[in-house]
């Protein structure tokens, strides 16, 4: 495997903890805050992917409450600017200070071929926080997870239902369970009392399993969703493969932690199953 096969973690000591005892404390802390239920298997997630500080205690609702398989498909939004349209990562691994992930080779193969629009560059991924503050949450809930990394910087609702119908596709035609997780943050930089009514408009939207429904409330309603196009595609995807409810399991903003309330960051935890 050659240094270029395995993307380094760029935000450790910035997000979340460099230190793996100190990241794993903390990370155990969110998915306890939650009280006990049992676990549901879902077709996908809404999980936001700021700093820990801010929204890790909704991330921690998320993944505590989902039964993780040990196949991932994890997509962000391009929030760099780099890369490729719609960028896949097919080959290698991605390290945490909790150690190393690997991608599904196989599975990612079989979505570069059910859906052409998807670029092997690795370049998208390098800098691109998004995918990887999710990874100490799935690496502590499934042991032996594997993963295929998706970032997404397209705006256009057709290549993202494309997407979601190979996502639909190459699911429907493995032999295990593999989770959809949507890499999201809400409404950025508006005031508090502005972004809970902006969010709740997609929020709604998300709760029927209505991708263009999102899309357009997104797009209209001026809401900075910065991973609609993660969620535009794991609806359409978790749709197709028969999913029948959505439930918001916890939202917050930036606010509810540092106390500013002029300008804040929407964060929401939704299942689809």
């Amino acid at each position: 495997m050659t240094a270029m096969q395995v993307r380094r973690p760029a935000f450790a000591g910035r997000f979340y903890p460099r230190d793996p005892e100190a990241l794993r404390a903390e990370v155990l802390t969110y998915l306890s805050q939650t009280p006990s239920q049992k676990t549901v298997r879902a077709l996908g997630c809404i999980a936001p992917h700021a700093g820990y500080v801010y929204s890790g205690h909704v991330a921690g609702a998320i993944f505590a409450r989902l039964e993780i398989p040990e196949l991932c498909i994890v997509m962000c939004p391009n929030h760099t600017g780099m890369g490729r349209p719609l960028a896949i990562m097919s080959e290698g691994g991605w390290e945490t200070p909790l150690g190393r992930v690997f991608i599904d080779r196989d599975l990612a193969d079989a979505l570069k071929q059910q859906c052409p629009l998807l670029d092997e560059d690795s370049s998208a991924h390098r800098s691109e926080h998004a995918t990887e503050v999710e990874l100490p949450f799935l690496q502590l809930r499934q042991s032996k997870l594997r993963f295929v990394p998706i970032v997404l910087g397209t705006v256009n609702f057709e290549p993202l239902e494309q997407l979601g119908l190979a996502l639909a596709a190459v699911i429907a035609a493995k032999n295990q369970p593999v989770l959809i997780v949507a890499s999201s943050d809400m409404n950025h930089y508006e005031s508090d009392a502005v972004t809970r009514v902006k969010d709740q408009s997609a929020i709604e939207a998300i709760l029927r399993i209505d991708a263009f429904a999102l899309y357009e409330v997104v797009t209209q309603r001026q809401v900075s969703m910065c991973g609609f196009g993660p969620a535009v595609a794991m609806l359409t995807a978790a749709k197709c493969l028969g999913a029948t409810s959505a439930e918001l399991l916890k939202y917050a903003t930036s606010g509810d932690i540092s106390g500013d309330r002029d300008t804040v960051v929407g964060y929401a935890g939704i299942i689809v199953r």
